[in-house]
């Protein structure tokens, strides 16, 4: 980072979206994981439609051309900014633990996780939220009918779209769980085996299933003939589920989490996020340092010193808050952070099991994000997932798309790590009705000439990746550099300092490493982060898609829609 521009930023006043006169932004900008989609957005914004009708479009397209990373059998966070009301607001579209699920059902007779039942498997799926995410941003934000915004995709289902790179490696990790479920077999495999790149792939189901939703909104997914098909076939599988959980299924509007650091306001996600807490927590450790002013060993060892706190209070206090007392006015103060800044050495890492807390596999971009600015100035910020690669590995037949794991998200026994290694008390324990934790976080960045939205998939580095995202912001970055920053990781436990194959030197981390930090630098990068961002001064709009998946993701800011057919 450079000195004078973070030193500069501390003497800026504070401005919220609204507060001074700015340049319209002078066209829309979508940033997505998937060209398809991207295409699919910019459609319906040249219909006539607005940021959340795009949502809309890119969302359900991604659900189809990305199933490895979402669609409608999972759910997802919608950070919102409503340039009319000059309002922002979190829509929670979360899974839901079903009303059958118990606190110790992926537990054996001696008490021991069975995690397998909590990753593949129709046991391991909770109630999806996106269908319900998507007529909630249609209804209550958008332009459009839901038939207009949806179109593109029921278009594409039945025409068909090639199967990509990113496709085949992540369906690489889950073939052997997709085979083993006959709807999965039928709708994903070729002769059992995955397909070859730039196979045509189509799913009359899927379009089936978002006709339906265009006629009949969210009742056209939760009840009815959809409604009976997807209980009866997740019962059949092994599953839980009941008519009741489906039909009492509700997205839930939150407050977002606000954060000022150096002269920018930082809008983010509240809990069942941990990403918005863990932020707060984090940046408000560093405003006790002039760590603009380090060398890059310095500053990484403070910021991971402050990431290793964040994750700890993410172990213990975070859940659902509809269901537990999360402390968040407490974990996100000044006063609370100025004790974790007291207990850190500047130049010795603190070894986790030195920290009070619970008594720990790299992730993959298994969940994603796509990033929307229109002509008007409505920002939508969206994470939506299947937790794992290609989730449960579940297709209900006649459905068209795959089931989620989001049961493993839970804490199934306290300590015990999920897939992402990360562990949990019982703040996030499996209840009936309950949302499982995430790290989920769709962000804004305000400042006074530049607002910025970001996000990425990326399990329990996504709330990192943002965080140095951020810091590339602060620093006057673009969207583009944003999206090519090197990345790195600390989440308590492991205690592991983990890098991307370029984040350090040799040098640097052989420094690391005499302060005290476990340095592992991986063979692969991570993430799949997407910014549009909007300079306040000149309307000027750009968009950045991660570089890490060439050729896949796309941003851009023209007003075409070069629809592929």
């Amino acid at each position: 980072m450079t000195r004078a521009f973070l030193l500069g930023l501390l003497f800026l006043p504070m401005l919220a979206l609204a507060d001074a006169p700015a340049a319209k932004p002078r066209q829309a900008a979508i940033a997505s994981a998937n060209a398809y989609a991207t295409d699919a957005g910019m459609e319906v914004l040249a219909k006539g439609g607005n940021a959340f009708d795009a949502a809309v479009a890119v969302s359900a397209t991604l659900g189809l051309v990305e199933p490895e990373s979402s669609g409608l059998g999972g759910g997802g966070f919608m950070l919102l900014h409503v340039a009319r009301d000059q309002r922002d607001v979190f829509v929670d579209a979360r899974e839901r633990a079903p009303f059958a699920a118990t606190r110790d059902m992926f537990l054996d007779a001696e008490g021991n996780a069975n995690r397998r039942l909590s990753v593949d498997g129709a046991l391991a799926a909770g109630i999806p939220g996106l269908p319900a995410g998507l007529e909630h941003l249609a209804k209550r934000y958008g332009k459009l009918p839901l038939s207009e915004s949806l179109a593109p995709a029921i278009r594409l289902a039945r025409e068909g779209w090639k199967f990509g790179p990113k496709n085949a490696a992540m369906m690489g990790y889950r073939r052997d769980a997709l085979a083993a479920n006959a709807g999965a077999a039928r709708l994903f495999l070729r002769d059992g085996q995955v397909p070859a790149q730039g196979t045509l792939m189509r799913n009359e189901d899927y379009a089936r299933t978002l006709e339906a939703i265009a006629r009949e909104g969210a009742d056209g997914f939760y009840r009815g003939a959809n409604g009976r098909r997807l209980v009866a076939g997740v019962r059949k599988a092994g599953g839980i589920w009941t008519a009741r959980d489906l039909e009492e299924y509700r997205v839930v509007e939150r407050e977002p989490i606000r954060i000022r650091h150096r002269g920018v306001e930082i809008v983010t996600a509240p809990p069942p996020s941990s990403g918005g807490v863990a932020l707060a927590t984090i940046f408000n450790i560093l405003d006790g340092y002039d760590y603009a002013a380090m060398g890059k060993v310095a500053r990484t060892h403070l910021v991971v010193e402050a990431m290793r706190r964040a994750y700890r209070d993410r172990a213990i206090y975070l859940g659902d808050p509809d269901f537990v007392q999360v402390p968040v006015p407490l974990l996100v103060g000044k006063d609370y952070a100025a004790g974790l800044r007291a207990g850190i050495n500047t130049e010795r890492a603190t070894p986790s099991d030195m920290l009070p807390g619970v008594t720990v596999p790299p992730s993959r971009p298994d969940t994603t994000h796509f990033s929307v600015i229109d002509a008007e100035g409505n920002l939508a910020a969206v994470t939506q997932t299947v937790n794992l690669p290609y989730g449960n590995a579940v297709v209900v037949p006649g459905t068209g798309f795959l089931l989620n794991n989001e049961m493993d998200d839970f804490s199934v026994k306290p300590g015990v790590p999920n897939a992402f290694g990360l562990v949990g008390e019982d703040a996030n324990a499996i209840a009936p009705g309950k949302r499982p934790l995430s790290s989920m976080t769709p962000t804004f960045l305000l400042g006074q000439d530049r607002v910025a939205v970001l996000g990425t998939p990326g399990g329990s580095r996504i709330v990192t990746m943002v965080l140095l995202g951020l810091f590339e912001l602060m620093e006057g970055e673009g969207a583009q550099a944003t999206a090519d920053a090197p990345r790195f990781h600390h989440q308590y436990l492991p205690d592991q300092l983990s890098a991307e194959p370029e984040a350090f030197t040799a040098a640097e981390i052989e420094a690391l490493k005499a302060r005290g930090h476990a340095v592992q630098v991986g063979d692969r990068s991570w993430g799949n982060m997407q910014v549009v961002l909007w300079r306040r001064d000149t309307g000027e709009v750009e968009a950045g898609t991660d570089p890490r998946w060439k050729g896949v993701g796309k941003g851009t800011s023209s007003d075409e829609s070069a629809i592929y057919r």
